[in-house]
């Protein structure tokens, strides 16, 4: 890759393809190299833009007449869980979550296999070699974390540490939030909730560490796999005249926030 090319993001277009998320539709995506000393800043430009991370590139959905994929990013300080969400930290309570630098394990993949297995078995996911799950976690020139998520044990209280790893959140820290690129946990754990208890997480740490948002990705209503994203309110959902705010009442302001 060029230095003009590192300065100067040149953006592309994929071909279309089958839509992941709703059946009968095709996708295409715009998508850039985040390489280089301001490969940070880019990512925060372009996340605010409604753009994704996935390893060094940077995408985003550029579907002809389809606008269903809606960046969305949860307002952590105003954040409220409702009952349900209460419930499923009561129910992970016992949870010790550890704050990494992005270092690929053994102990990770297994856990990253089972999950693909159990829930993506047929998806574009489903053939990652370890080689391919450490390209995931380490191709990063952006500041990104792991955090893995033990069961308490004994010495958690010293240690600060679990015992027996049971979810693992890759996540980038971003001007002003935390951004979850991927997440994944232990299938025979399904019962915990532990994909929603990880953003419940997540907001926990932006607010901890005064950061305004959590960015969840994109929402699709109607997408079994991504309508959850719409329940943790208040939210802000980006369109076409910028951040919209949602909250509780499921209202959307005419006015774009800042």
């Amino acid at each position: 890759m060029t230095q003009h090319s590192r300065d100067t993001p040149q953006f592309y277009l994929t071909a279309p393809s089958p839509c992941p998320y709703l059946p009968g539709r095709h996708e295409r995506k715009v998508f850039t190299h985040l390489v280089g000393d301001k490969a940070g800043d880019l990512n925060d430009l372009l996340t605010h833009g409604g753009f994704r991370r996935s390893q060094s590139i940077a995408y985003r959905p550029a579907c002809d007449q389809c606008r269903a994929c809606v960046s969305v990013r949860v307002i952590a300080n105003e954040f409220r869980p409702s009952r349900n969400f209460r419930k499923i930290l009561a129910r992970n309570a016992d949870i010790v979550g550890e704050q990494r630098s992005p270092m690929p394990t053994s102990e990770q993949y297994s856990v990253f296999r089972a999950y693909l297995d159990h829930r993506h078995r047929h998806g574009g996911m489903a053939d990652m070699t370890v080689l391919d799950y450490a390209m995931m976690v380490e191709d990063s020139h952006v500041e990104t974390r792991i955090i893995e998520y033990r069961k308490r044990g004994i010495d958690s209280g010293i240690t600060g540490r679990g015992e027996g790893l049971v979810a693992v959140a890759l996540s980038d820290v971003l001007s002003d939030g935390l951004s979850m690129v991927y997440s994944f946990f232990e299938p025979s754990e399904e019962s915990r909730s532990l994909g929603t208890f990880m953003i419940l997480d997540h907001i926990t740490r932006a607010r901890r560490l005064g950061l305004p948002y959590v960015y969840l990705g994109y929402w699709i209503e109607g997408s079994r796999k991504m309508d959850y994203k719409g329940r943790f309110l208040p939210q802000q959902r980006l369109a076409p005249s910028g951040w919209l705010r949602v909250d509780a009442t499921g209202e959307v302001p005419s006015e774009p926030q800042d």
